[in-house]
């Protein structure tokens, strides 16, 4: 079964790749539906950015920029994650009956917990070697990041089931780019170890190294010209048993997947 792919929507000032670009609401409900007609199966609405250098963005703010997008593809009957980690976002989210939460602190907040198992919506996990806020820029210890990122994940899902979320509404996101460490070595450390992840924990496993931060390091590309490394990225996560693909470019996924799956039968 192929990959799902999730179309990236930044309705933001500050993304690394697409900064203003769909800072309004027509310009993201346009973009989004581009990306549906493209080959997106959910739209992925980020509503602020989580790069090193992002400005921070307030719950209200959000939601502002959220609501009128969540309202216009949900009548037309889109599937839609949010990417925030705002416990106040969140909750407007799953009172839009959203199909996902995508948390890049992997739902630390306890408080939080009684309204997610309430839900029915599905839960990306992510792991990220800061914690909680957004990115940083830090060296980490490729080698130890299985074992760190498995212990990551094995506590937050016992938190999570304790609390009465049913496991499988969850998605185990490792993290990539600054979210792993600096260095390029960190996510193709991750990347390569991607069966193993999905073995330990029997849980569907998302990537998104969209344009990110080592792959342009590893080519020397600028964002703009990363279209080909992300591809190959993904292939090879689609490989290792990646679940669902964050992207920029449905289009150009959708078609390496049908070519991919040809291919190998």
């Amino acid at each position: 079964m192929l990959p799902q792919i999730l179309g990236i929507v930044n309705i933001t000032e500050d993304s690394f790749s697409d900064g203003g670009r769909y800072l309004t609401a027509a310009q993201a409900i346009a973009h989004a539906l581009a990306l549906v007609e493209a080959g997106a199966d959910i739209i992925d609405l980020g509503p602020a950015s989580s790069h090193p250098d992002a400005k921070a963005v307030s719950a209200e703010e959000e939601i502002t920029r959220l609501g009128p997008v969540i309202e216009a593809l949900s009548a037309r009957g889109i599937a839609l994650s949010i990417d925030s980690f705002l416990p106040l976002t969140q909750r407007f989210a799953m009172s839009h009956k959203v199909s996902f939460l995508n948390d890049i602190q992997g739902f630390p907040d306890a408080e939080l917990y009684p309204d997610l198992a309430a839900a029915t919506c599905r839960l990306i996990i992510m792991h990220a070697i800061q914690g909680r806020g957004i990115a940083t820029r830090m060296e980490s210890e490729p080698p130890s990041l299985p074992e760190r990122v498995n212990s990551f994940f094995a506590s937050r899902i016992a938190r999570l089931e304790k609390a009465g979320i049913a496991r499988e509404r969850l998605v185990l996101d490792p993290g990539m780019g600054f979210f792993l460490g600096s260095q390029p070595e960190a996510s193709l450390t991750m990347l390569r170890g991607l069966k193993n992840l999905k073995a330990r924990f029997g849980l569907p496993v998302l990537v998104s190294v969209s344009r990110k931060s080592f792959l342009r390091s590893l080519t020397g590309r600028d964002t703009a010209q990363a279209g080909a490394a992300t591809l190959a990225a993904e292939l090879f996560a689609a490989a290792q048993g990646a679940d669902f693909l964050r992207t920029h470019d449905a289009g150009s996924l959708a078609d390496a997947l049908k070519v991919w799956s040809a291919l190998s039968g």
